[in-house]
């Protein structure tokens, strides 16, 4: 069962936190997920069964304007570990792992970074590079040439109008990801329904914030980080991962050659398992 609560933060925001192991016991590992872009931050029942499955807690939350989550104009990736502590410090944990897809991976290395002492390690499916990130051609690759990351170089207002024009690329997909989204991963299909539906400042923040300073370095994690990627992904290319995996002291690469975007996330329960070998 999935418990939802609306935490108040000092800032007087509210994140919408969803806890899908309240009842665990006390001494289980704690996962906190980190939602793509654009969805809800409800949990995905894929997840909830692979935590489930392996005893864990599984938390995830709304970012700001997501899922009922308060806005945050001006956020950047590093304001995600704040939010985070302030959920710790509500639920009183003290370790936990976290997991990051696309949009989210960002999200959970900032927590990596800036929450040394309660972060055990963290996952990264798909997950972008900074955008100074050198050496690679941070958009080679990307289905319609990252036209939406283009756009929010240009600053918000040039994002706020390529999303009144902005219409999905099918090339973004594989023939693999459209078969995991009809199949095992339909609740993902439907979660970006809902919070598309919702409106765009969510992801038109998270936009912004992937091509602006993180503020946090890579170099600075700690904990072990495990990097998944997709050998086919069009949304964001393995020369991310390969980047990532350069600039992070204790990291791991698994590459997957037939992969996408989306069925990169066949992944995530072997990933959970490789968190819960380093706890």
């Amino acid at each position: 069962m999935v418990s939802i609560h609306d935490l108040r933060l000092q800032d007087d925001r509210v994140l919408r936190v969803h806890d899908g192991g309240e009842e665990r016991a006390a001494d289980a590992m704690t996962v906190l997920w980190h939602h793509g872009s654009p969805q809800t931050g409800a949990p995905l029942a894929p997840l909830l069964a692979a935590a489930g499955e392996r005893g864990m807690r599984l938390l995830s939350y709304g970012r700001p304007s997501y899922g009922g989550s308060t806005p945050q104009p001006g956020r950047n990736v590093a304001a995600a570990a704040a939010d985070v502590a302030q959920i710790a410090a509500a639920l009183g944990l003290t370790r936990f792992a976290v997991m990051g897809a696309s949009g989210g991976g960002p999200h959970a290395l900032a927590c990596a970074a800036l929450l040394p002492e309660r972060v055990t390690g963290v996952a990264c499916l798909a997950s972008l590079a900074p955008f100074d990130a050198g050496g690679i051609d941070w958009f080679g690759g990307m289905a319609a040439d990252g036209a939406s990351l283009r756009a929010a170089v240009r600053g918000r207002g040039a994002r706020e109008r390529f999303e009144e024009t902005d219409e999905f690329d099918p090339a973004s997909f594989t023939a693999r990801d459209y078969a995991a989204l009809e199949g095992a991963w339909a609740s993902l299909s439907a979660d970006v329904g809902v919070a598309s539906a919702a409106g765009a400042d969510g992801v038109i923040a998270d936009d912004l914030s992937f091509v602006a300073p993180w503020g946090f370095d890579l170099a600075d994690i700690t904990a072990p980080v495990l990097i998944v990627h997709g050998g086919q992904d069009r949304v964001v290319p393995p020369a991310h991962g390969d980047w990532l995996l350069r600039q992070c002291r204790e990291a791991e690469l698994w590459l997957r050659p037939h992969d996408g975007h989306i069925s990169i996330l066949d992944a995530c329960p072997v990933a959970m398992d490789w968190l819960r070998a380093r706890p």
